[in-house]
């Protein structure tokens, strides 16, 4: 399925099935330019079409629906280009829309049974050690009973996972078994993307967990898993998650049964974007002052020599 590393790549293509903003970087606008760079096709449709993200005082635009993505979809499929090798999907606020999406990937499955579907199941996050939802709470058993049982890769964070499996991570045993959940769900590799637990490295570093599951010719289940713990960064961002997603669906395909070096080098691609969004940010602002949303945004195009080929600066421990 993937050739030695001197071989020329075939092309490799992404229907990324996320939000677009026409200022800044989130949704497709975060994960187009590293997949692209990274050498994949990426053929994106706009579940929304908005100005600018929604951490902004004030934001204009549209919202797809379940019929016009399908519509969308069939376009593709009457030319016959609709043979893809990576499905990724992010925020979605929609029921109905998300239930076409899993049609859409069942379908692509049945076509390509290689393809990858790499799933941010984007609910909610935790503030001050509280977990709150920020989409519709019927999004969570179309999650939880149809989508995760065809996605191949996961990306919660923490209140993602607790909500998905319906147990609360208090220790790293715990995100582990609940890690474990999750494959039982169908998923091989999972990661969970951020965590309130203590990490060995002190209070300034934020835990990332991963696992990879794969069954051996002979039947047998072997498991991978890590603990990434990368340094925090005092701010607000938006798109993070979009930009981690599209990064380890690259990395995973450059390393396909090894999660620890396609984490650390998707952590530390994060790591170099983080540093020099909020170094221009803070420069911006001018001294003394708070950054606000469009000084924030994230600095992509500025990291492309980081993204494509990233200096590792977050190493993995093996578990």
């Amino acid at each position: 399925r993937r050739g030695a590393a001197m071989e020329p790549e075939r092309e490799c293509r992404v229907l990324s099935i996320q939000s677009h903003v026409v200022r800044g970087y989130v949704g497709n606008k975060a994960a187009t330019f590293p997949l692209q760079v990274l050498g994949f096709e990426v053929d994106t449709v706009n579940s929304v079409q908005f100005s600018n993200h929604t951490g902004y005082a004030h934001w204009k635009g549209q919202v797809l629906n379940s019929d016009e993505l399908h519509e969308l979809y069939e376009g593709l499929k009457l030319n016959m280009v609709n043979r893809y090798d990576y499905v990724l999907t992010g925020y979605t606020r929609d029921t109905s829309f998300l239930a076409m999406v899993v049609d859409i990937v069942q379908e692509l499955k049945q076509q390509n049974s290689n393809l990858v579907y790499v799933c941010d199941p984007v609910m909610g996050d935790k503030w001050n050690g509280e977990g709150s939802m920020y989409v519709p709470k019927d999004l969570l058993p179309v999650y939880r009973d149809k989508v995760v049982p065809v996605a191949d890769i996961i990306t919660p964070n923490q209140f993602e996972a607790e909500l998905l499996t319906g147990r609360k991570i208090h220790t790293e045993k715990e995100a582990l078994e609940v890690m474990d959940m999750l494959h039982a769900m169908g998923p091989e590799t999972v990661v969970i993307t951020s965590s309130d637990l203590q990490a060995p490295l002190g209070n300034d570093y934020l835990i990332a967990l991963g696992s990879h599951r794969k069954t051996k010719a002979d039947g047998t289940k072997m498991t991978q898993r890590i603990r990434v713990e990368s340094r925090k960064v005092d701010a607000v961002f938006v798109g993070t998650g979009d930009l981690f997603a599209a990064m380890l669906l690259a990395w995973t395909h450059k390393h396909p049964n090894n999660l620890k070096v396609a984490c650390e080098k998707t952590v530390s691609a994060m790591q170099h974007v983080l540093q020099r969004t909020i170094k221009s940010a803070k420069a911006q602002a001018g001294e003394g002052n708070k950054p606000n949303s469009a000084q924030l945004e994230l600095r992509v195009v500025q990291s492309k020599k980081d993204i494509e080929n990233p200096e590792i600066i977050v190493k993995a421990t093996v578990l």
